[in-house]
């Protein structure tokens, strides 16, 4: 019998909750039976787009909530204030380990502070990491940290490293994964004072597959598998990357209507189309974690519909059934062997 995981979803969080949020919980419970969801938000909204569905009861309960942490509010005052948001409020659930995990598509600041200040830090995580999971030419790749911190020191980046690492391997499959540090060049010598003094650090690091340096152009391509940077350049390569993507896909649509023998052969390729853009779609790969907390904070994009939200709550059963927090306990004692059971 699988062992149960709960997963705390705010579900006024986001551009289009509670609609899509309660959607994509609905769809987690059906797909996944050992999965319990406790909605946190208003109560009579949430009920009204449950009434929706056809789904075991006894899988997702609703937390009542007062309010709302908006997405302009200032993070630090939002996260003290509000305490009866419905993000506060599954937060402190996790806290209190009344849940395994918290998914949220609301703001990105607030679920920042409130991941380390109400969910805490595992001991030994100098600052946890937002790690985002983007679409390669090999498949996909895991990067580290893409928005949490901004000023990072160089054991920061290592703990990165390290974290990713065992996120990459246990949660999405990828054996001895290749870990590259984000850089303006290849060559040793290169980059900032951060980057230089990172490297021989990550080079010697025996708990980790280092690979060396690599360029931001290099990132699509896959060639490697955790990539490893401060908050500040990891988000410009997010942003950069999504902005592209949808430049180009939207260049792309325009191109195959703009005349009639295109159309005709938009038809013709569409099935292999379709196949081909589904593999960078990110809705097919959850929400960023948090990691190092001392339970699982899962930030999917404002815009989340419900694929995202579903896929984001599937991925933290796997958090839990792979014991990461135990392997990065491990991990930051310098034993990966020994996996803490606590």
């Amino acid at each position: 019998m699988e062992e149960k995981v709960v997963v705390a979803v705010d579900a006024m969080g986001g551009d289009n909750a509670p609609g899509e949020i309660v959607k994509g919980a609905v769809e987690a419970v059906n797909t996944k039976k050992s999965i319990h969801v406790i909605l946190t938000g208003d109560e009579t909204a949430v009920k009204n787009e449950l009434a929706k569905y056809t789904y075991d009861a006894s899988q997702i309960t609703i937390r009542p909530t007062t309010e709302v942490i908006e997405t302009g509010e200032p993070p630090v005052m939002a996260i003290k204030k509000k305490k009866d948001s419905s993000l506060v409020v599954a937060m402190k659930m996790v806290k209190d380990q009344e849940a395994d995990a918290l998914v949220s598509a609301g703001s990105s600041g607030a679920i920042l502070v409130g991941g380390q200040v109400i969910v805490g830090r595992i001991r030994g995580v100098e600052r946890p990491p937002l790690a985002a999971i983007i679409p390669t030419e090999k498949g996909i790749c895991l990067l580290v940290d893409c928005g949490a911190n901004v000023d990072a020191r160089p054991s920061h980046l290592i703990q990165f490293a390290k974290m990713g690492s065992i996120y990459m391997e246990h949660v999405l499959g990828v054996e001895n994964p290749k870990v590259g540090l984000v850089n303006i060049g290849v060559e040793e010598e290169k980059g900032n004072a951060l980057v230089k003094e990172t490297y021989p650090l990550l080079k010697n690091c025996p708990d980790i597959n280092f690979t060396g340096s690599i360029e931001a152009r290099d990132v699509p391509k896959g060639v490697c598998d955790v990539v490893v940077a401060e908050a500040f350049v990891g988000n410009v390569i997010l942003k950069m990357y999504e902005g592209v993507g949808s430049v180009l896909l939207g260049a792309v649509k325009q191109g195959l209507m703009s005349t009639l023998r295109s159309k005709i052969g938009a038809l013709l390729i569409k099935p292999a189309l379709k196949s081909t853009l589904k593999r960078f779609d990110a809705s097919n790969y959850g929400g960023a974690p948090l990691i190092g907390c001392n339970g699982l904070v899962v930030k999917t994009h404002g815009s989340s519909k419900a694929q995202e939200v579903c896929t984001s709550i599937l991925q933290c059963a796997i958090f839990k059934e792979q014991d990461i927090n135990g392997k990065i306990r491990a991990s930051l004692q310098g034993n990966v062997q020994e996996v803490s059971e606590s």
